[in-house]
């Protein structure tokens, strides 16, 4: 019953990005960080030495923890992201409906990075909610419920580009990891907030990052 109600997710996502808006935002420029807001733990490292453009790309040092967000609020649209771990392998996250101000963590939800985990999705925050395959998950300081992304890893190694496909249509979020589906989460409680980049532990790379409305 599970997978059936998976399926059925992600056939009505499937069906409702038919009706994307062709005007695609593209939220990095390739130049700069224009229009991102960089959250450090630290108030000791600079901004700028901690996430920079470097060859086109968006680059971070890793540590301490923090992250990059949009400086707008989104909702209804399909993100395009792609991100590699240019050494080692490890920990980082994309930041979907992020609200609330800027600390250590946002509430939000996450499509997970970490290293063969890719696919699995994180609600964090209080009074965050979202449902898979018929089990409501709401999330607090204390609880952080992770739900299993469907099939095993399907992530490239250290070294190569790995692209995440996200719809965000109402209280619905699908996931692509690599184009396979990796995971549909509905009856969500917050449909719109802030896109982030997350840093946790270690050097990585983001580039064509864009969006498109769904109308």
């Amino acid at each position: 019953m599970n997978h059936i109600i998976k399926l059925l997710c992600a056939i009505l996502v499937s069906a409702a990005a038919m009706s994307f808006g062709q005007e695609r935002e593209v939220l990095f420029n390739g130049e700069n960080l224009d229009g991102w807001v960089v959250y450090v733990k630290d108030d000791a490292v600079k901004a700028e030495d901690y996430a920079y453009v470097k060859d086109g790309v968006i680059e971070t040092i890793g540590k301490p923890v923090g992250y990059l967000r949009t400086e707008k609020v989104y909702s209804n649209y399909k993100l395009h992201v792609e991100w590699r771990y240019p050494e080692k392998a490890e920990n980082s996250g994309i930041l979907l409906h992020a609200t609330g101000p800027d600390l250590i963590w946002k509430a939000h939800y996450q499509a997970q990075l970490k290293h063969e985990n890719a696919g699995d999705f994180i609600v964090h925050g209080v009074g965050q909610r979202a449902t898979l395959a018929a089990v409501e998950y709401v999330s607090t300081e204390e609880n952080k419920p992770v739900i299993p992304k469907t099939h095993p890893t399907n992530e490239n190694p250290a070294g190569e580009w790995n692209a995440y496909d996200i719809t965000c249509k109402g209280d619905f979020i699908e996931i692509r990891v690599n184009e396979l589906v990796q995971n549909v989460a509905y009856d969500l409680s917050v449909t719109a907030g802030n896109i982030g980049l997350q840093v946790e532990g270690c050097k990585i790379q983001f580039r064509n990052l864009w969006i498109e409305p769904i109308e």
